[in-house]
């Protein structure tokens, strides 16, 4: 299956809480779109990997996207090695997107500046004739590089160089966020788990407010904020003018 959009996390949920109201506004649009989990998110403290797995399921099924993955790679410990590039290039090739969308390049978690790196250096890889993979019926793979590479924000700040408009499809997000009930707050939790960072209701109050600081930036009510290293052009400035339907 070729997707347009391809969006990677490094743990099931990053997606969810940053950029998953892009992922249903392109779904809305008619393109194809999925998420691939870098791990299992078996290192946190609340929950276990196979909880993870189950809520990753259900946001994706709220979500409706096309495909979830989830490549194994060591929570907290993965490298961004040649044996983690090539997992990403196989997947790239797989689904062939035209946009991928990443983790912040830079972050209060050490691992999402690391998956973001990773990504962006297998997209780049991934256009090379002469880097080897194989599909799962062991056929050899033909290049592919997606067109761009966005970094989505996370939980530290930076200046979009772009939004994207999500007033729409918002409460579908806060839902496919709320189906990882092992890490938010919410009033079915175990509340023998101990608190995080995460778990607190300041925190989805705080991705909330964040949505709503980039809306105000373009005159709406909720947005979804990213950054690209690659110049963005346009082909004409219709892409400006928002036309009454």
């Amino acid at each position: 299956m070729k997707l347009d959009l391809l969006a990677f996390g490094v743990h099931p949920d990053d997606i969810e809480l940053s950029c998953a109201g892009t992922l249903l506004v392109e779904k809305n649009n008619g393109n194809k779109v999925g998420i691939v989990d870098l791990t299992k998110g078996e290192l946190g403290t609340r929950g276990t990997a196979a909880t993870r797995k189950e809520e990753a399921k259900n946001a994706a099924e709220i979500l409706g996207i096309e495909i979830r993955d989830n490549l194994k790679m060591a929570d907290g410990f993965f490298l961004n090695n040649e044996e983690n590039k090539k997992k990403i290039i196989t997947v790239l090739r797989k689904y062939r997107p035209e946009i991928i969308l990443c983790n912040a390049p830079d972050d209060r978690h050490p691992d999402h500046g690391r998956s973001a790196q990773l990504v962006q250096d297998a997209a780049f890889l991934s256009g090379l004739i002469k880097i080897e993979t194989s599909d799962d019926e062991n056929k050899k793979q033909p290049a592919w590089r997606p067109k761009y590479v966005f970094n989505y924000i996370q939980d530290l700040y930076f200046k979009p160089d772009f939004v994207i408009d999500v007033s729409d499809v918002f409460d579908k997000k806060i839902e496919a966020i709320e189906a990882f009930t092992t890490q938010f707050h919410n009033h079915q939790a175990n509340k023998n788990e101990p608190q995080t960072y995460i778990s607190s209701p300041e925190f989805l109050e705080s991705v909330i407010n964040r949505s709503k600081m980039f809306g105000r930036m373009i005159g709406v009510k909720y947005a979804e904020g990213f950054l690209s290293k690659k110049m963005i052009g346009l082909k004409t400035l219709n892409a400006f003018i928002q036309k009454d339907t």
